[in-house]
């Protein structure tokens, strides 16, 4: 119950942080993601978990949904993607939530507060948000962290994928972005824009993981409509024949 309240309350303080956040005239790249490709879903969930659990969790959601959706065993999720122990020392199971190992206390001391749970992300902000938002890292030295984001300025975000997109500056003119490529990462600008993508098409699944299935119910629902209404013409011409 405790987690259905948060889960509400969640959903309901985001609403005005995503017209903020994301209504204030950044330009934002489509993100062109393909739910039913299910490759690209393992490849942004292996992303996700090497670049991102550290820190964020996806504690709405369960393991099980991880390879429900992406076509995973039990056994290759375990092996894969739970990184988490329980107060016993054992492996977390294969049914528990998504959560992180570092402690509320220690983000506060290391970030000043706790990264955000980004279970909600997608449905909050968009696909495009988090493409954009993940391609918006540039150099600052004014921040704490020595980087600052085109989309989500001020984010006290360290840029935990410059080791594969490489170190971008901001070219542009007093109070206008402009990035510029400096320094390579080990992928090129086309590989990096794969590896976004597969992110942020994970995290739109796990936002919501039933979509897919609700849009082949629909299908089937829409056709069962169809037949009935038109049996149900002929049933009505049956009951009037003599009326006319």
């Amino acid at each position: 119950m405790k987690k259905i309240l948060t889960l509400s309350l969640v959903m309901f303080l985001g609403a005005p942080g995503l017209a903020q956040s994301s209504g204030g005239g950044v330009h934002l790249e489509e993100a062109n993601v393909d739910l039913t490709d299910q490759a690209s879903l393992q490849r942004g969930a292996e992303y996700f978990f090497d670049y991102c659990i550290g820190c964020h969790s996806l504690q709405y959601e369960r393991y099980t949904t991880i390879a429900k959706g992406l076509g995973l065993s039990e056994e290759q999720v375990t092996e894969k993607f739970i990184h988490t122990r329980t107060e016993k020392g054992d492996p977390s199971a294969v049914g528990s939530l998504i959560e992180i190992a570092m402690r509320p206390e220690d983000a506060e001391q290391w970030f000043a507060q706790p990264a955000p749970d980004l279970t909600l992300t997608a449905r909050q902000r968009g696909a495009d948000w988090i493409y954009s938002m993940l391609q918006g890292f540039y150099l600052d030295e004014g921040t704490t962290f020595g980087v600052n984001n085109r989309v989500f300025p001020d984010m006290g975000m360290p840029h935990v994928l410059w080791e594969l997109q490489g170190w971008q500056e901001n070219v542009g003119e007093e109070g206008h972005v402009e990035l510029e490529l400096k320094k390579e990462g080990s992928m090129s600008p086309e590989e990096f824009d794969d590896v976004v993508r597969d992110i942020t098409a994970f995290l739109v699944y796990m936002g919501e993981p039933i979509q897919l299935e609700r849009e082949r119910i629909g299908v089937w629902a829409l056709g069962f409509l169809v037949i009935f209404t038109f049996l149900a013409y002929l049933l009505k011409k049956e009951y009037w024949r003599d009326v006319h």
